[in-house]
């Protein structure tokens, strides 16, 4: 299956493919740099509409601080779409404030994960997102 990361910075993006590849995840890893370009993804669209015969992501990895649509808007509209609602989002980002985390449950996210400040952290996150989301729990089918 797939993970969609949507995080604006590229040391981030770097460090969590690195991570991935320590844990020897073989997952496929795509990223998008903000709410926009994730949503265009998600619904095969603008640069990427030649995506329409790819599987859709299994799992989103979210940052809340991004520009031109912000992880909290981005979150809300895949939400409300029926077609992306089910894809399981984790939000995955620096903040630890009470009001970020009620208000991304309260929005629909499956996680709340604030970001590990070292590398070995980051690999056992990312190595317990994979295992938990495609080896542990059951997902619906994936649609097209």
């Amino acid at each position: 299956m797939v993970i969609l990361m949507a995080d604006d910075d590229a040391d981030d993006r770097l460090l969590a493919k690195d991570a991935l590849n320590e844990c020897k995840i073989t997952n496929a890893l795509h990223f998008v740099e903000n709410g926009e370009e994730l949503l265009d993804y998600l619904r095969q669209e603008g640069k990427y509409a030649s995506l329409a015969n790819t599987p859709r992501p299994g799992l989103i990895l979210l940052d809340l601080n991004m520009p031109r649509k912000d992880g909290r808007e981005a979150l809300q509209e895949i939400k409300a779409d029926p077609r992306l609602r089910s894809i399981p989002v984790v939000v995955l980002t620096t903040s630890k404030a009470e009001t970020d985390i009620s208000r991304i449950y309260e929005l629909g996210a499956n996680s709340f994960i604030t970001k590990p400040v070292s590398f070995d952290a980051l690999i056992k996150v990312m190595s317990d997102l994979v295992h938990y989301w495609f080896e542990l729990v059951e997902l619906p089918p994936q649609k097209p």
